[in-house]
C-alpha cells in the first residue's frame, strides 16, 4: 500500500474549514486532506444548531400568537403543518451541505474523504483503505450522543438529538430523558407543534447548567405545555402495546414512578467520538472521560496534531470552534503563541422564552473571588419601556460583578 504524503491532514469538515481557506490562499500549491465520515459541513450544520434553530422559529410563533390575545388580537393557529416544516429544514440544510461536498470534491488543493479515519502510527492514518501521513494535523471530529446505561434500551427503537431531525410524522407523545439544552429546546418545539411532552431529568434543577433562578423560571414557563420532572433516574424502558414506557426513581425519596408514550427522546448529553479515531497510536493523550486532551495552545500531547471544538470537551459551541480555529490558525501555520481565553463564553437556549448567558455563573464567582467580593444585581424586564410595551411577565436580568 503507498503512502500519501500532505502538507495537512484535517478531520472533520465543520470549523476545521475556516484554517483551510486562508492556508490554500497563501500557499496555492498545499496538498491537503480533508475527512469526514460523516456529511460535510460538521455537527452545528449537519444535525445541530442550525437545523434546530430552522424549528424552533415556527416553535416561537407558534407561541407568540398564542399570547396575542393578551395584547387585543385575537388568532387562532388551524394547523401547523409538522410535515412541511421539517421537510423545509432538510431542504435548506442539505442545500448547503451539497455546496460543501462540490467544493471539497472540486478544490486543485483538496483530497476529499468521507469515511472513517484511524491513526495507525504517530502522524500516519488510514482511510477507506488509502494510508496517509502529514506532521501537521488538525483533529476537528466533533462528539456525538451519549447513551445512558438502562434495563431496556437496547430492545426498543428511541431518538437521539440526531435522529430527531429525520422525523416525518408528529408523534403523538414523546418522553425526553434528560433535562439540559437539548431537552428544552427540543421540547419546546415539539410541545408547540401539539406532541405531549414529558421531560425527566435527574438533576433536582431543570437546565442545571443556568443559574438556579434562571432554572426555576424556565421550568415554570416550560411547564404550562411540558411536564417537567426532575431529580428522577431513570431505570428502566420496556415496550407494551405500540407505547414506550419509562421506569424512574426520585433520587431523594426512592419513590419509583413509570411514564408512557408513542416516542423516547434520549438527550443526555453528548460525549467524546475518540474510539474510533485510536489516537494513542499516534502518541495524542486523551483525558479520563475520553476528550482529547490538550494545552493552553490547543496542541496535544504530540506536537504539530491540534483540536479544535467538540474534540476536547471543553465548549461544545459553534462559536466557540470557530475562535479555537482562529487561535490554532496563529500557532500551528503562523508559529505565534497565543494562549486560549474562555474567560467569557457566551451561550444562548432558544426556547421561549429565550435563555443567554456569558461569563462566569454566581457559584463560580463567589469560589473564585469570595463571597464578599462579588456583587448580585437584577432587574426585571417589565420594570423596562419595552418589557412593559411587551407584556412581559418575570423575566429578568442577573448581573454578576
Amino acid at each position: 500500500m503507498s503512502m500519501k504524503e500532505y502538507d495537512l491532514i484535517a478531520i472533520g469538515s465543520g470549523s476545521a474549514m475556516n484554517l483551510i481557506d486562508p492556508m490554500i490562499q497563501d500557499n496555492p500549491k498545499i496538498k491537503i486532506a480533508v475527512i469526514d465520515k460523516d456529511e460535510p459541513g460538521g455537527i452545528c450544520l449537519t444535525r445541530g444548531c442550525i437545523p434546530s434553530k430552522i424549528l424552533l422559529y415556527p416553535a416561537e410563533l407558534v407561541r407568540k400568537i398564542e399570547e396575542a390575545r393578551d395584547l387585543g388580537i385575537d388568532s387562532e393557529i388551524k394547523t401547523v403543518n409538522f410535515q412541511f416544516i421539517m421537510d423545509r429544514m432538510r431542504k435548506l440544510i442539505y442545500k448547503d451541505i451539497d455546496q460543501i461536498r462540490e467544493s471539497l470534491s472540486t478544490s486543485e488543493n483538496i483530497d476529499y474523504y468521507h469515511a472513517p479515519a484511524e491513526f495507525t502510527a504517530p502522524y500516519t492514518l488510514k482511510v477507506a483503505g488509502t494510508e496517509m501521513r502529514s506532521r501537521l494535523i488538525f483533529l476537528c471530529i466533533g462528539s456525538e450522543a451519549t447513551i445512558p446505561s438502562m434495563i431496556g434500551l437496547d430492545k426498543i427503537h428511541y431518538h437521539t438529538s440526531d435522529t430527531i431531525l429525520k422525523l416525518t410524522e408528529l408523534p403523538e407523545s414523546m418522553i425526553i430523558v434528560g433535562a439540559g439544552y437539548i431537552a428544552a429546546e427540543f421540547g419546546h418545539f415539539l410541545s408547540s407543534m401539539g406532541c405531549k411532552v414529558t421531560i425527566i431529568g435527574r438533576n433536582p434543577y431543570f437546565v442545571p447548567e443556568e443559574e438556579p433562578e434562571v432554572s426555576n423560571l424556565l421550568k415554570k414557563v416550560l411547564g404550562r405545555h411540558i411536564s417537567i420532572i426532575t431529580n428522577h433516574e431513570v431505570k428502566e424502558v420496556r415496550e407494551n402495546g405500540g407505547l414506550k414506557e419509562v421506569l424512574a426513581v426520585e433520587r431523594t425519596t426512592g419513590k419509583n414512578m413509570s411514564v408512557t408514550a408513542r416516542e423516547i427522546l434520549i438527550a443526555t448529553g453528548r460525549g467524546p467520538t475518540t474510539k474510533i479515531l485510536h489516537p494513542e497510536r499516534s502518541g495524542v493523550n486523551v483525558t479520563q472521560e475520553g476528550w482529547l486532551a490538550v494545552n493552553d495552545y490547543l496542541e496535544t500531547s504530540q506536537p504539530g496534531i491540534w483540536a479544535i471544538g467538540d474534540a476536547d470537551g471543553r465548549y461544545l459551541f459553534k462559536h466557540v470552534a470557530n475562535y479555537e480555529s482562529t487561535v490554532v490558525y496563529n500557532n500551528a501555520v503562523l508559529k505565534q503563541n497565543v494562549k486560549v481565553d474562555y474567560h467569557a463564553v457566551p451561550h444562548a437556549i432558544f426556547t421561549y422564552p429565550e435563555v443567554a448567558a456569558v461569563g462566569l455563573r454566581e457559584k463560580e464567582a463567589v469560589a473564585k473571588y469570595g463571597d464578599e467580593k462579588v456583587l448580585i444585581g437584577y432587574y426585571k424586564y417589565e420594570d423596562t419601556a419595552k418589557g412593559e410595551a411587551i407584556n412581559a411577565k418575570d423575566y429578568f436580568v442577573k448581573v454578576i460583578v
